[in-house]
């Protein structure tokens, strides 16, 4: 089920869109049997992952900056993409059983967590630029109030660029078994096949790079300037690092799925280059899955503060627990977390987030 829902992995057993039939079984059966646990690591990992930095950002960090609120949205986001993948593991093994209110509800939600982490990144990328590019403006305003508005109209955008999939989405019985895919109007298939890629590809692709070209550039220049390069530095390298990894992870599926989408004006649409690019699309859309993991990761070996932060939830609330002689560990690291943020003036503790 590619963010079109579907097209890569469960209907093409028969694509009727070459010269004649063209049968693709082996994909459908590679994708049976290597998807459904694939999908299940990246949930249980990234579903944990994703928790523990909702539970760090309300409970040590209170949220007190803009960028905690774009963080903990950015989290809920993977959340919401996440709580798919059982039902299209189970679907990549066998059929769609799960009728057509949970397909467009699991559409709307894998939809609305991808395009809803898509923005979330950028607004991070652009709150980075502020805090260190515009510093005087951005302390009045980078705040909470203003971080938390933001948010509700990039929610709302997130679902409205999500409504095509999900409308046009639904769940039949096709040959033999049940799908849960997109099914565009026929005299309008093309239309709508294009404007979904081309969307997918402005938004997830080309708005992000845009962005992310015109922000760094204006912060290395400031960076260049800057008297504490080292704390400068140190605060925008965890967004920097959020913002390649996802172009890394996410690249792959969005030139696959040009290729796949606009096949014949790539002289693609042929058996054999329809079968390779639906397998193409399996490995990049599971490497791009796999992103969800990667944001707590990247926060545990990018962000100083993280792992600091980390040490004293796991300290206050589960060695607490498991280990009543330990009191000493827990006030030790409470101390070093304090140190932390004494060290940290004002500036660095907005904008470096976790």
């Amino acid at each position: 089920m590619d963010l079109q829902v579907s097209s890569s992995t469960y209907t093409y057993d028969i694509d009727y869109g070459m010269s004649e039939p063209c049968q693709k079984i082996n994909v459908k059966q590679s994708a049976a049997q290597l998807l459904p646990p694939l999908y299940s690591l990246v949930f249980i990992f990234g579903f944990v992952g994703n928790i523990l930095v909702v539970l760090i950002l309300i409970s040590c960090k209170k949220l007190k900056s803009m960028t905690d609120i774009y963080l903990l949205n950015l989290a809920i986001s993977d959340l919401l993409f996440l709580l798919t993948l059982p039902f299209w593991a189970h679907y990549a093994a066998n059929e769609w059983i799960f009728g057509d209110v949970m397909c467009k509800l699991f559409t709307g939600l894998y939809h609305i967590g991808y395009f809803g982490g898509i923005f979330f990144i950028i607004l991070l990328t652009v709150d980075r630029y502020l805090a260190i590019v515009h510093a005087v403006f951005a302390l009045k305003a980078r705040t909470v109030t203003f971080g938390v508005l933001t948010s509700g109209i990039t929610w709302v955008v997130a679902v409205l660029a999500s409504l095509p999939g999900i409308i046009f989405t639904r769940s039949q019985k096709e040959d033999f078994h049940y799908t849960c895919s997109p099914h565009f109007p026929n005299s309008q298939y093309h239309f709508w096949k294009s404007f979904q890629t081309l969307k997918m590809v402005l938004l997830s692709l080309v708005l992000p790079l845009l962005v992310m070209v015109i922000c760094y550039s204006g912060i290395l220049h400031t960076l260049l300037h800057c008297r504490n390069e080292k704390k400068r530095h140190r605060a925008v390298r965890l967004i920097f690092a959020i913002m390649i990894v996802y172009f890394l992870f996410w690249t792959p599926y969005n030139i696959v799925l040009l290729l796949t989408t606009f096949q014949e004006a790539f002289g693609l649409n042929n058996c054999n280059s329809s079968s390779r690019l639906d397998q193409a699309m399996q490995v990049t859309e599971t490497l791009g899955m796999t992103h969800c993991c990667i944001n707590p990761i990247i926060y545990a070996f990018v962000g100083e503060k993280f792992r600091s932060y980390l040490s004293v939830f796991f300290q206050k609330y589960i060695a607490k627990h498991l280990c009543k002689q330990c009191p000493i560990f827990q006030q030790d690291n409470l101390e070093r977390v304090s140190s932390v943020y004494t060290r940290s003036s004002g500036e660095l503790e907005v904008s470096a987030g976790l």
